[in-house]
């Protein structure tokens, strides 16, 4: 099979004309890349973390502790699995098994690279593809949370169900965010199919700007960064990771949702939590970061989107994604809830909103280029974003001495205590004391003395 043949973009036309035996292949293999990526994702954010923090993480078992998450698996398998008495046994049990199934199932769309030849068959690296398939990764993305409410609702305890209400209050919140970002990319892309969006990111597209041509990015990480930047934000509190980790804050409700679970159960919560990391990962890089197609330079190759070297690529980007994820986790600490819900409610959905508008007005124009005109206004517009998100809004204030604490009191209010105030002793030391010298008790002797 020539070069040529090998590097076209797939179609929808180009699905369903497999053998069963190529699509159990495929099916195994996405499967596969779920679980290996999750193996390896615990040990990377261990290893990560260990040198941000100047300690050496995992390193005994197996060389560089590779085999450190496999031996947590077997050690979860044969602890004890504790079912409360006031759980519902049918969703406790269940619960864990509708997150893990929702994060494998959004891969069946993501396509990892281009057509190839498998065992004589020209077929496209993706499981999959129909025209709604960025809404099928949205429907996935939602029922997700499902598996965390259900499981603190049916755990009987409070902890848990106060996790399990927050994760329904996150996708309520960021849901509708992540999905605007969507409707960005798909109003540019004029498709919802995945394979279609990562063909509309192809390079080698001239722009007239002021009348200068000039060559243009086709990543819509570039193209829509508002959008990116949002759907980003919106994917880190959709997987419940640090700085939005509250449905499980340790510090607060123990361990949130999974408090009353152990074994394998506990295993599939955490299976669940690196491959929804993992799979909006490879969204995020087939919706945004041009998915399997070569990053530049390796794009001046002319064999780079060809063959199995897009798979390559592909992979990259979902490693450097995953290790931002990491990197939030080691760097940010965890937001207030009101702060979560002011940054969904307050800053993000209404700055897409605006976007996308924006975005609509753009397209409405007929006599300027679509694409020169987005990137005019959208990496002016992300830039701003990013300042607004990350500019420090207040001074730090001088702490104020006690006299100013003091005197900023309203007249009236309860008085402080003078700052060297001595604790008088307990009633039982008093006793004792008049027990022992009850001479000098009664002469107005001072027990503290004593």
């Amino acid at each position: 099979m020539s070069p040529s043949i090998l590097a076209q973009d797939p179609t929808l036309a180009d699905f369903g004309q497999d053998p069963w035996w190529l699509v159990l292949i495929k099916v195994v293999f996405a499967f596969a890349f779920a679980v290996l990526a999750t193996l390896l994702g615990v040990w990377f954010e261990r290893r990560v973390v260990g040198y941000m923090q100047v300690r050496p993480g995992p390193n005994q078992v197996g060389p560089l502790g590779l085999l450190q998450t496999l031996a947590d698996g077997l050690k979860m398998a044969f602890k004890e699995d504790i079912l409360p008495k006031a759980a519902d046994k049918v969703v406790y049990f269940f619960a864990p098994t509708i997150s893990v199934i929702c994060a494998v199932t959004a891969l069946s769309v993501v396509p990892f690279g281009p057509m190839v030849s498998i065992f004589g068959h020209h077929t496209p690296l993706q499981v999959t593809d129909v025209p709604v398939a960025v809404l099928l990764l949205l429907a996935c993305s939602s029922m997700g949370v499902y598996g965390s409410v259900l499981g603190g609702w049916a755990s009987g305890s409070t902890y848990p169900l106060l996790g399990g209400l927050r994760s329904s209050a996150q996708m309520i919140s960021y849901e509708v965010t992540m999905g605007l970002s969507i409707v960005a990319v798909f109003m540019t892309a004029g498709t919802m199919s995945t394979s279609g969006i990562v063909a509309a990111q192809g390079d080698g597209t001239q722009l007239t700007i002021f009348g200068q041509p000039i060559p243009a990015p086709g990543w819509y990480a570039i193209l829509l960064l508002p959008s990116f930047i949002i759907f980003f934000i919106a994917t880190v509190g959709e997987t419940n990771r640090a700085p939005f980790d509250l449905p499980e804050a340790e510090s607060e409700l123990v361990a949130g949702f999974m408090t009353e679970y152990s074994s394998l159960k506990f295993a599939l919560f955490m299976l669940s939590e690196y491959v929804a990391m993992v799979t909006m990962s490879a969204v995020t890089t087939t919706l945004f970061l041009g998915g399997w197609r070569a990053p530049w330079p390796i794009t001046l190759w002319e064999g780079a989107n060809s063959g199995w070297w897009p798979m390559l690529w592909f992979f990259g980007k979902v490693i450097t994604l995953v290790f931002v994820f990491v990197w939030l986790r080691g760097t940010l600490p965890r937001l207030r809830y009101d702060q979560f819900m002011r940054l969904g409610w307050k800053v993000l959905l209404p700055i897409n909103l605006v976007w996308i508008l924006v975005l609509s007005g753009l397209r409405s124009i007929e006599d300027w280029d679509t694409r020169g005109k987005v990137i005019a206004v959208g990496i002016p517009a992300g830039i701003l974003l990013l300042a607004t998100l990350f500019w420090p809004n207040r001074r730090p204030q001088p702490k104020p001495t006690p006299q100013e604490q003091v005197d900023s009191r309203p007249h009236g209010s309860f008085p402080l205590p003078p700052m060297d105030l001595q604790v008088p002793p307990s009633p039982r030391i008093r006793r004792v004391v008049a027990e022992r010298e009850p001479a000098n008790i009664v002469a107005g002797s001072d027990s503290r003395e004593v």
